[in-house]
Order: C-alpha cells, then sequence, then structure tokens
C-alpha cells in the first residue's frame, strides 16, 4: 500500500460525489457537508437517513461515469466490488482524487479517524492497515481532549485577533501568542471557566 501525505482539503462549495447509499454513505456523505461541500449521492436506493437529508444531491440512479463531472473527489461506499472498482478506474483518468471504503488499494485518499473540538481536529491513521486499531486510539483521546478544548480554541481565536490589532510589535506579539496557548490558560478553562480565562488573557495581552 502507499505511504499517504496528511492533509487537510478545503471543500467548501466543492462538489463531492458519494456512490452508495447505505449508513456508511450517509456518514461519508454528512461529514462532507459539515465541512461546506456540494454533496451529490449516487444510489438507486438509499437508507432512510440518506432520505431525509435535505442537504445533499441525490441521485436514485446506477452509478455512470458523467456523474463525476466536475468533482473534487469521490467516495465509494458499495456493496458491490464492481461498481467500487469502476468508480476508482473513472476517477484516476479524471485526476479526481477517490476513497473506496475498506480498500486502501483503490484509493489515492483516506480519510483518517477523527477527534473533534471545534476547531481543533486531531487526526489518526493507520495508512489503511487497521481502522480498528485508529478507532480504538480515537476513542482513548476524546476521553484526554474534552469538550473544554473546542472553547478554548474559539478563546484563542478570539484573543489573537485583540493581539494582532493592539500589539504592533512583532517580537511581542509573538511572545504574547505563545504565552495566551500555554497550558496554564486550558487549565482556567478547565476549572474556572471561559470568562475567568478570557479575562486572564486580556491582562496578558495589556500588560
Amino acid at each position: 500500500m502507499p505511504r499517504f501525505y496528511p492533509l487537510y482539503l478545503d471543500v467548501k462549495g466543492k462538489k463531492c460525489v458519494i456512490v452508495g447509499g447505505g449508513k456508511v454513505a450517509y456518514r461519508k456523505a454528512c461529514s462532507l457537508k459539515e465541512a461546506g461541500a456540494d454533496v451529490v449521492v449516487v444510489c438507486p436506493e438509499v437508507c432512510p437517513e440518506m432520505s431525509r437529508e435535505k442537504r445533499l444531491t441525490l441521485i436514485n440512479e446506477s452509478y455512470d461515469e458523467r456523474f463525476l463531472d466536475g468533482a473534487l473527489l469521490v467516495i465509494a461506499a458499495t456493496d458491490d466490488d464492481e461498481v467500487n472498482k469502476k468508480v476508482s478506474t473513472d476517477a484516476g483518468k479524471r485526476n479526481i482524487i477517490v476513497n473506496v471504503v475498506d480498500y486502501p488499494e483503490l484509493c489515492s485518499f483516506i480519510v483518517p479517524s477523527t477527534v473533534n473540538r471545534g476547531d481543533l481536529c486531531i487526526s489518526i491513521s493507520t495508512g489503511g492497515a487497521s481502522p480498528a486499531l485508529a478507532k480504538s486510539i480515537r476513542e482513548e483521546l476524546e476521553v484526554v481532549f474534552g469538550p473544554e478544548y473546542g472553547e478554548y480554541i474559539n478563546l484563542l481565536t478570539k484573543m489573537r485577533n485583540v493581539a494582532l490589532s493592539e500589539i504592533k510589535d512583532d517580537a511581542k506579539r509573538r511572545k504574547i501568542l505563545q504565552r495566551l496557548a500555554e497550558k496554564d490558560i486550558l487549565e482556567i478553562v478547565k476549572t474556572k471557566g471561559i470568562k475567568e480565562a478570557e479575562a486572564k488573557m486580556r491582562e496578558i495581552i495589556f500588560e
């Protein structure tokens, strides 16, 4: 199997195609939609969850290569090996990146297991060797990186903008931004709440 290059991809407003209509395809479609993609699902029949999802474009037909026109990426998530292989081949001819669920040898990209806490995203991959191990590691990290990290990241974004507008000296600004990212600020978020953490961060910026 190839060694994959880790990458975060901007899919906002881009056409992304899901071939398949089951629950796995549904999860993939929802993840792409949450990232802002224009998601097209191609499958004669789809699961109830997919049929109720209004944010997706459903094409209730058998797969055909023409459905890849203008796509940034395609994910094949069917239970038909021949269809999955054809999707991979068609995407390769068109230089469209492709993922075939559970078949890394047919993929030009793989989807890692992720922990999401607001804008913080931690990705775990075994290169397709063991999705079960990646899932196990993800579950461990979900305990370590709790929901407070999402609040902290949002606050860091807010206070970074304050620092950028208020501190003109580059060296001083870099030092303060580094200080805002230190663990004691996160501990304040955990133990005292977001308001106390913001007060501390403002104190650091304006001292």
